[in-house]
Order: structure tokens, then sequence, then C-alpha cells
């Protein structure tokens, strides 16, 4: 049987990337030990990084660090209303974990979305995701202003959600545009954050067209979730827009 060729070209990079893995030996990004076929995670810094178990709230992932039995709400979700039926972190705030997203998002090393969106996968453990994973659901990217897209020239969030793509099977679509440049979030309260987006983002024409078709939910993707406030203000837009229901994962909580 003569392969076809998709199959040529897979078979090509294989080669290539084990041809580089001999004359340039990648190593962990974390310990620096040997690794081989495009890893950046040694499997004992990997097994060694910490994900979120519970109990945990069931709004936003914050992880609680005592014995709580059945769901619970954190002290800062039972006081707000958001428009996402739930965040589901992967992992808990670990100083690893956000180098590895730090060196992707500002060091360029694209190579390391590979690992942070394996490890974004394992959120879909979660029961909770069923119904995204049955249904079909897209993964939807938080989007950059073209501005910081220019100079970045890549969007961290759309390079996780491809790896979350094919662990999933979920398909992913740049449903919404970042419209409007915003302050960076990170020295913000809550409050000045949520007026910092307002107006950030609105519906592509391709998002239009996927609601139309499978209006039931989207995922919203994203590399850390702080506040929560950028997914609300994204599941505001999208619910407005006619999506059903509007659930978050992230690689990590802030």
């Amino acid at each position: 049987m003569t392969p076809t060729p998709r199959l040529e070209i897979r078979g090509w990079r294989k080669l290539v990337s084990r041809g580089l893995d001999l004359l340039y030996p990648p190593a962990c990004v974390l310990c620096r030990e040997n690794l081989s076929d495009g890893r950046a995670l040694c499997d004992a810094c990997d097994a060694d990084l910490p994900r979120l178990a519970e109990p945990f709230c069931q709004s936003c992932g914050e992880p609680f660090p005592g014995e709580i039995d059945g769901p619970f709400a954190c002290p800062n979700c039972s006081k707000l209303k958001f428009a996402f039926e739930f965040a589901r972190p992967a992992m808990v705030r670990d100083e690893r974990t956000l180098e590895i997203i730090h060196r992707l998002k500002y060091g360029r090393e694209l190579h390391l979305a590979k690992d942070l969106g394996r490890l974004a996968a394992e959120a879909f453990a979660d029961p909770r995701l069923a119904p995204a994973l049955a249904g079909n659901w897209l993964l939807v990217p938080v989007p950059l202003h073209r501005k910081r897209f220019q100079h970045r020239h890549f969007n961290q969030a759309e390079e996780i959600s491809r790896v979350l793509s094919a662990h999933t099977g979920l398909p992913v679509v740049r449903v919404l545009s970042r419209i409007r440049a915003t302050e960076h979030q990170t020295a913000l309260t809550r409050s000045q954050r949520l007026e910092n987006l307002r107006g950030a983002f609105v519906i592509t024409a391709a998002g239009r067209r996927q609601m139309e078709q499978s209006p039931a939910g989207v995922v919203l993707v994203d590399d850390v979730l702080t506040t929560g406030s950028t997914v609300d203000e994204c599941a505001k837009i999208l619910r407005r827009a006619g999506f059903q229901k509007v659930v978050a994962v992230t690689v990590m909580r802030g």
C-alpha cells in the first residue's frame, strides 16, 4: 500500500526530530536531564509537579488544605456570580509550573506548549467535563489583542488548545477576538481587572457560525486562572451570543 502524503510528512518529521535530538540533545526544562522525542519534562519532574486534587472550590478551582465533605465554593466565589459554569485548572500554583508557562509566553519557547497542553488535558478527568467530551464542544482559546500578538508572534492559549485538541479530540475554533488592548492584569484588583476588560472581546464570524451549528457549550482555554475575571468576561460574550454553557480549563490556578 502506498503511504499517503500526510503519513509521509509525519514520518519525515519524526526522522528530523530524532536527527535533531542526536545533534542537540534536549534537556528537561527544570532539571536539565537529557531527554528525547521532543519532550520538555523528564518523568521525575513531571510527577513532582503538584496537580489539583480535592478538596477544591467547585467554581474557581482554588485548592483547600483541609478536609471537606462534598462540593463547596470558596469564600470569594460564594459572593460572586460568574458567567461560566466552573473553571477547572489542572495544576495548583507552583513556581516550577509558572516558570514553564513564563518561558513559553515571554521566552517564546514554543516547544513547551506540548507539555503544558498535556498537563492541561489532565483536567478532563473531572467528571463535570464529560458533557464537553461527549458533545464535542469547541475549545476556545482566550485571544490576544493584535498588538500583543504582533509582539509575541503567537497566542499561548491557542498553542495550548492545539495540544488539548490532540488529547481530547475536541476542535479548536477562534470564536473570540480581542478588539481592545488592555493593561497587564497582574497588579490589578479584581474590580480593576473587570473594568480593564470591559468591551475587550467580541464574537468572530466563525464563532457565530459555530454557535448556530452547536450551541450546547464551549470550553474556554487559558494558561493561568487568577481571579477569573478574564474568563468571566469571555464567558459573558459567549453566553450573549447564544452558547448555552461555558466552562474553563487552564493549566494552572494562579
